[in-house]
């Protein structure tokens, strides 16, 4: 992949999402939380790249998955007004779609394609499928990691927007919030299970399955950056301060720290 390449693909994406904006404040603002995170994800990746000592060519086809990763989220706003994939359509899924729709890879080779189109497919996903290998493995677990980092930097900062002045919260809250928590989700994570988000029932769910997260990142560096920006103290501080809480904090942050030192 050349460099012009890349910047074509992403004036295509931003001329692409500009025709999703209009009058609508709320519409404005949840589009906009894609937006941003779109490119914000495009800058984790590059710092993951580095820290894995990528060739510039595979920094690009980074770049490209993580601009694209979430196109779809923007007609599945439009469509359902909602970003929760159960209750409307797998944005993963969706994305590819839109992507071949519009001819974005069509100057790539069939390879480069591929491996971009597979890991925007299963970028969302629980797992990785088990037969991903080479590049295709690679950038598939490079994409996932840039999100999560990301997705931790959007959850923390909408919590606090919430906390400050829920009337005003322009974003939509999936789970109703309510002071309890499921002692299933709690458990789970106490015992590093996989959380399936079928289960949730509360906001604080929600907070619960963020922290968990941590059982599924791929590279020390993932680590070191949500350690560094204290992502999961955040959620920690805005869940009961009781002794569940507790227990699931020392769990979750030693667990990171482990992985840390292992390297």
């Amino acid at each position: 992949m050349k460099k012009e390449q890349l910047e074509k693909i992403k004036e295509w994406f931003d001329e692409y999402v500009a025709g999703f904006y209009g009058d609508d404040e709320y519409f404005n603002a949840n589009i906009e939380l894609k937006d941003r995170h779109s490119r914000l994800v495009c800058a984790e990746s590059l710092y993951l790249a580095d820290e894995l000592g990528l060739t510039d060519e595979q920094k690009q086809i980074a770049e490209v998955i993580a601009i694209l990763h979430d196109v779809g989220r923007f007609v599945q706003f439009e469509r359902y007004r909602t970003y929760n994939d159960p209750r409307s359509v797998n944005h993963s899924l969706l994305g590819v779609k839109i992507i071949r729709e519009h001819n974005v890879l069509a100057n790539l080779t069939a390879g480069e394609a591929e491996i971009i189109e597979v890991a925007i497919k299963y970028h969302g996903d629980k797992q990785l499928p088990d037969n991903l290998s080479g590049e295709v493995f690679l950038q598939s677990r490079i994409i996932r990691d840039a999100d999560k980092i990301d997705i931790y930097r959007v959850v923390t900062e909408c919590y606090e927007q919430y906390e400050n002045d829920p009337d005003s919260f322009k974003l939509e809250i999936e789970l109703p919030d309510e002071p309890w928590y499921s002692d299933e989700v709690l458990q789970k994570i106490l015992t590093g299970r996989r959380i399936d988000y079928r289960d949730l029932k509360t906001l604080n769910d929600m907070k619960l399955i963020q922290l968990s997260w941590v059982y599924d990142v791929n590279f020390a560096a993932t680590y070191n950056r949500i350690r560094e920006r204290r992502f999961l103290e955040k959620i920690i501080d805005f869940l009961p301060p009781n002794d569940d809480i507790k227990q699931v904090a020392k769990t979750v942050l030693e667990y990171v720290d482990r992985k840390i030192k292992q390297g």
